[in-house]
């Protein structure tokens, strides 16, 4: 048997708040696994017999471990931002687009397509630029569909 580089020792509020945890059913189930890691290995147990007893792998309780010792009780229960692009059109950008769609299509055409969203858009300085997948893909992201005779705007 190794000698852990990270021990956990809980304080007597924060096993109450992490027994708290695991029998609430208000909170996510990787919360809840997390906090039986911390209960257990506050016991003593080995990372293999936590991962056992709690069904995750070993190095999983070794990580968790690390990061109560290191960050603290909250940093260990709870996921780290993830990283990633930033959103292109907020709530309101979106809603003017989706508003435009709704709206006749420039003289000479028979519909919108992704190109004339996206030049509208930033013809009207909604958005500095845009390109028309994103287009795409902020509508297909809503339920907007003016084609489907289910959605109530079907034009004949």
């Amino acid at each position: 048997m190794t000698l852990k580089k990270y021990i956990v020792k809980l304080a007597p509020e924060e096993r109450a708040s992490l027994l708290a945890v695991t029998r609430k059913g208000k909170t996510s189930a990787r919360r809840i696994k997390r906090a039986s890691v911390l209960l257990a290995a506050d016991e003593g147990a080995s990372d293999e017999a936590v991962g056992q007893k709690v069904g995750v792998h070993s190095a999983t309780v070794e990580n968790i471990r690390r990061r109560f010792v290191e960050e603290g009780v909250e940093a260990a229960l709870n996921d780290r931002p993830r990283p990633g692009k930033a959103r292109l059109m907020n709530g309101h950008q979106e809603a003017y687009l989706v508003a435009l769609t709704g709206s006749s299509p420039p003289e000479g055409r028979a519909r919108w397509t992704m190109q004339l969203l996206a030049d509208r858009l930033v013809e009207l300085k909604v958005v500095e630029n845009i390109s028309d997948e994103t287009v795409r893909r902020v509508l297909k992201k809503g339920t907007l569909n003016h084609g489907s005779f289910e959605s109530g705007v079907f034009r004949l």
